[in-house]
């Protein structure tokens, strides 16, 4: 493999820890937002969007990890 093939490897992954920790700060901010609350107070449990910001910023963190250690 080529050296430039192994850098954009690396640049992708390092873009991709970063948008997996974004979404996770977003929906941890999303969650504290009133619609969210309520829907925690009645259900018990987050909200899918807040769901999915969480789920969305762990793969992309450990997809981009695997990445950059690869």
């Amino acid at each position: 493999m080529a050296n430039g093939s192994s850098t954009s490897v690396k640049i992708i992954g390092f873009a991709l820890v970063v948008i997996g920790i974004g979404l996770a700060i977003w929906g941890y901010r999303l969650s504290g937002s009133v619609g969210a609350e309520l829907t925690h107070a009645l259900t018990g449990s987050n909200s899918k969007e807040v769901m999915s910001y969480y789920i969305g910023g762990a793969a992309s963190f450990v997809v981009g990890l695997f990445l950059l250690v690869k």
